[in-house]
């Protein structure tokens, strides 16, 4: 019984990881590319190494009062595919030109990856990064491929 027990939870386990991992790379690969502006931070971390913070500029702009503990933002898309915040959907259609982007109200909006980490030496490489490059599904579902500079274009070594 122990036997089966093992192997049905380690199926389980091994399953779920893996549909979460197509999940992602759905996402990566069908989803719509969004940037949203960063507020500055400190690409510093004395015990992990190089990385940033990533603290989004359009959360600034959005009361806590109007979040629950997770959901969609809708926002709108400049000609850069930067992202507008419009309001907190509440299940309502979208216009066109509207897109959902997904939230979780941890002592303040989170919008997916909070942190990007780069190789030891690329700090002032990022440090010129004002927007994070999400993909982002129709589900408002995100992941954070890069950062881009004030021109738009991947901040990345040559």
């Amino acid at each position: 019984m122990k036997k089966i027990l093992f192997w049905g939870t380690t199926l389980l386990v091994i399953v779920s990881v893996n549909l979460l991992i197509v999940k992602k790379e759905d996402t990566l690969a069908n989803g719509r590319t969004m940037l949203l502006r960063l507020a500055p931070v400190d690409p510093r971390s004395l015990i992990q190494g190089d990385y940033m913070v990533l603290r989004y500029a359009i959360a600034r702009g959005i009361s806590e009062a109007q979040l629950e503990e997770k959901g969609c933002i809708v926002v709108s898309l400049d000609e850069n595919d930067v992202a507008k915040f419009v309001r907190v959907h509440k299940g309502e259609s979208l216009q066109t030109g509207e897109h959902l982007l997904f939230y979780r109200n941890r002592g303040g909006l989170r919008l997916g990856a909070e942190s990007f980490m780069f190789q030891e030496g690329d700090a002032d490489l990022y440090s010129k990064a004002r927007y994070g490059e999400l993909k982002v599904d129709e589900s408002g579902a995100s992941v954070l491929i890069g950062l881009r500079g004030d021109d738009f274009k991947p901040l990345a070594r040559k």
